[in-house]
């Protein structure tokens, strides 16, 4: 008479090479998950350097666009650097202007920066802008300026580009 089994089980050796081959698994995913929580601060770098940058290309595209300088007398009337005492065709500050008094969108040119966010210890960014003539769809170069502005903290980069046109045909507020 034979007997018949109904029921297999595992061997003690399938059982053990079943348990290492689950924690060689379980080992990698846990390095990979471990390194995924140690970087994971990295994108608030970003998002920071990315704020600094469209805070900047806004500062920079909410100047006037003139073809004279603003406190120029024909600056509301102007429609080229011919009519102007004082003209705005130079992309650098004038002699003497500093960020925060700067009044035209030229003064940015080769602006470099650098801050923390939180305004205490090191400065951890550099923003630099870069302002340049470039004709834009059928506008003439010297009517329309690429903004640039990069922003580097670390090993990160961020650059954000805007144009700036004249319109009305001075741009004066």
């Amino acid at each position: 008479m034979s007997i018949e089994r109904s029921q297999r089980g595992l061997s003690l050796i399938e059982l053990i090479v079943a348990i290492v081959i689950i924690g060689v698994a379980l080992a990698g995913v846990l390095s990979v998950l471990n390194q995924t929580v140690r970087h994971s601060a990295d994108p608030l770098i970003r998002k920071q350097a990315l704020a600094i940058a469209e805070a900047l290309l806004e500062e920079v595209s909410l100047q006037p666009f003139t073809w004279c300088d603003p406190d120029d007398a024909n600056a509301a009337t102007a429609t080229g650097y011919a009519s102007c005492t004082v003209a705005e065709n130079n992309l650098a500050p004038e002699a003497g202007e500093v960020r925060g008094a700067f009044d035209n969108v030229n003064d940015y040119n080769g602006l470099a920066t650098t801050t923390n966010i939180s305004g205490t210890g090191a400065a951890a960014y550099t923003a630099n802008v870069s302002v340049a003539q470039a004709g834009l769809n059928g506008i003439a170069a010297d009517a329309a300026l690429l903004i640039t502005v990069t922003v580097t903290a670390g090993g990160e980069t961020i650059e954000l580009q805007g144009y700036r046109t004249r319109y009305a045909p001075n741009g004066l507020p």
